[in-house]
């Protein structure tokens, strides 16, 4: 069974669940749990690209984690999904 609050960085999707080591890091060291350890470290969000920019960066990473979908799909998804995230949303 899926776990029902599933985790999702808040600037890459990626999906954390509770594993806080895919979390990011704050200031202080504490673990951030809105964002994941690539896109977030000693506070900042690491990407300094626009939401397109980094969903070609993350289209061949959902391909490859669901081999049956192919590029058109996961960028179509990324495209409705992103805006919702947090990090977009400003």
């Amino acid at each position: 069974m899926k776990e029902m609050n599933q985790k999702f960085c808040q600037c890459c999707g990626l999906p954390m669940g509770n594993r806080d080591e895919l979390y990011g890091t704050n200031v202080d060291g504490s673990k951030n749990e809105e964002y994941c350890k690539y896109c977030f470290e000693n506070g900042e969000v690491t990407f300094k690209g626009t939401m397109e920019e980094m969903i070609e960066v993350c289209v061949p990473n959902m391909v490859a984690a669901n081999p049956n979908m192919k590029e058109e799909e996961a960028r179509k998804i990324m495209f409705e999904w992103f805006p919702t995230l947090k990090y977009w949303k400003r």
